[in-house]
Order: C-alpha cells, then sequence, then structure tokens
C-alpha cells in the first residue's frame, strides 16, 4: 500500500512538471488575477483526471460507442487551443469581461482548466498507459491500483496550486513589458501544442 501511495506521489508530481497547457495558464491567470484563480483552473483539471482514472481503472465499456470519438474530441481541443492562443498572442494582454459574481467566476475558471485538459486526448491516453503498466508491470491489485491513482491526482492538484501559490507571489517580477511577452509565450504554446494534436490526431 505504501508503495502504491508513494509510486503514484511521484507520478503525480512528474506529470505536473511538463510545461503544458496547463501550466501556462496556471501561471499566466495566477499572476494576472490571483492565487485563488489559479486552484479554480486547477480544481477543473482535477475532476477532469478523476474522470480520466475512472475509465483508465475501470475500462472503457462505460463510455458511449461513437464513431470517431477520439477526433471529434482532438477537433474540439484544437480549435479551443487555437482560439486561446491566438487571443493572447495577437493582443499580448487581453481585456477579457470575466464574470463578476462568485459563481459565474468559479465556473469560467474551472471550466477553463476542465477543458485545457480534457480536450487533449493526450492526458487519457497518459493515464490508460500509466494504468496498464502498474498492473503489468508493478502486479498492482485493485485496491493498489485505486490508492495509486488517488496520490497521484491529488499530488497533480497540489502542486498545480503551489505553481499557482508562487506565481502570484512573484507577481512583482511580472512587470508590463515581461507580462506581454510571457503573454504572448503562452499563446504561441498553446498554438503549437493545436498544431501537435492536428498532426498526431489527423496527419501522422
Amino acid at each position: 500500500m505504501l508503495e502504491a501511495l508513494f509510486y503514484g506521489t511521484l507520478t503525480g508530481i512528474a506529470l505536473c512538471l511538463t510545461f503544458g497547457t496547463v501550466f501556462f495558464s496556471l501561471v499566466q491567470n495566477s499572476v494576472d488575477n490571483g492565487f485563488r484563480t489559479g486552484v479554480k483552473i486547477a480544481f477543473g483539471v482535477f475532476v477532469s483526471d478523476v474522470i480520466f482514472v475512472f475509465f483508465a481503472i475501470f475500462g472503457t465499456a462505460l463510455l458511449p460507442d461513437i464513431t470517431n470519438s477520439q477526433k471529434w474530441i482532438a477537433g474540439a481541443g484544437i480549435i479551443f487551443l487555437i482560439v486561446l492562443g491566438l487571443n493572447n498572442f495577437i493582443n499580448g494582454q487581453p481585456k477579457i469581461a470575466y464574470p463578476k459574481t462568485r459563481f459565474g467566476n468559479l465556473l469560467y475558471y474551472f471550466t477553463t482548466g476542465f477543458l485545457l485538459n480534457a480536450l487533449n486526448p493526450v492526458n487519457f491516453i497518459t493515464w490508460v498507459t500509466i494504468a496498464t503498466y502498474i498492473r503489468s508491470n508493478l502486479h498492482f491489485n485493485m485496491t493498489q491500483v485505486i490508492t495509486f491513482f488517488c496520490a497521484s491526482v491529488v499530488a497533480v492538484f497540489a502542486v498545480e496550486c503551489a505553481i499557482a501559490f508562487y506565481a502570484n507571489r512573484l507577481k512583482r517580477l511580472f512587470t508590463p513589458k515581461v507580462v506581454l511577452i510571457f503573454n504572448r509565450v503562452t499563446g504561441a504554446v498553446f498554438i503549437l501544442i493545436a498544431c501537435q494534436i492536428a498532426y498526431t490526431t489527423f496527419l501522422k
């Protein structure tokens, strides 16, 4: 049990240290709008990961049988990332009309984190691959598998909250010029990842 907990925590930390769309969105929004904004995005990612992990553990039999479903999801993800990327890259410091109510604010950032994670097919494939590996190579039983994944998703959420916290604490280093450059780099990263998803899904 301790072994599953240890390896699960390490896996969750490792998954967070890849500089993907969630990382850049966390840093950008935490700098622009505060630590709590980053936590809301991280919570959206957490819920998305829990859903992925559920199907990685118990199989995809419960998923609806939709023809070319992976391509539809990838296509939606590509459009979503390109819109975000162009918004950041062209405007630099986009002036978005964020919801004013608490619920609207939570829903906006939660949905952003959820979609950034859920609309990238690589994330689901990663969880399925991990599930296959720990069963076939580490020979974990069901209790150990569930412990492993619980530790993983909690570690992902904790590390993402830490990223949001320290990004906000370092806010004074983000001068208007630095923020402009960072936002454009973030936009470029979103567009490049969208291109990568398009290539691996439709062209490769």
